[in-house]
């Protein structure tokens, strides 16, 4: 049987999106414990930012004209700090599904540009049962491959169980 500490990774079928959990304490590796981390890694496009704009009706001009996000301080067009930290209820929901999203911290610290791999990640720092569900806290990050933080912040979820589910994610 692996160590707790063993990294499982899971490779998706698609481009954009790997998951990765990795259990620090778990006897048990199929059971969320406080210290595993969950991961994907996500890279944006322009066709993302587009169907986000549509989705949100959120048209910043900022999103889409090179120009203006030049004028603006910007190297190239960032990507809406929203998509980004939308990985933070996607890793959760895809490991936990019916997890009910309750709470979230963020706090925007470095722009995302298309094509950058960014990986989002979620860290279990407080669990606690409420008669048949869970209330986890998670630490959430998400941070370029350099290990540049972008967004930082806290997350609280009801979870329906415990057991981590390594389910592939579709786009």
């Amino acid at each position: 049987m692996p160590s707790t500490a063993t990294v499982m990774k899971l490779k998706r079928p698609l481009w954009n999106s790997i998951s990765t959990l990795k259990y620090c304490s778990s006897s048990a590796l199929d059971v969320l414990r406080p210290g595993d981390i969950l991961k994907q890694l996500r890279i944006f496009s322009m066709s993302d930012i587009t169907e986000y704009s549509k989705l949100t009706h959120d048209s910043n001009p900022l999103h889409f004209d090179l120009e203006l996000a030049r004028n603006a301080g910007f190297t190239d067009i960032p990507v809406p700090g929203m998509l980004v930290a939308s990985l933070f209820p996607r890793i959760i929901a895809s490991h936990f599904p019916g997890a009910v999203y309750v709470k979230q911290t963020l706090d925007f610290r470095s722009p995302v540009f298309v094509g950058d791999k960014i990986v989002g990640e979620v860290q279990a720092s407080n669990i606690r049962q409420m008669k048949q569900k869970f209330l986890v806290k998670f630490m959430t990050r998400c941070f370029k491959c350099d290990d540049n933080v972008v967004i930082s912040g806290e997350a609280t979820a009801i979870l329906p169980t415990l057991t981590v589910e390594l389910v592939n994610n579709h786009d």
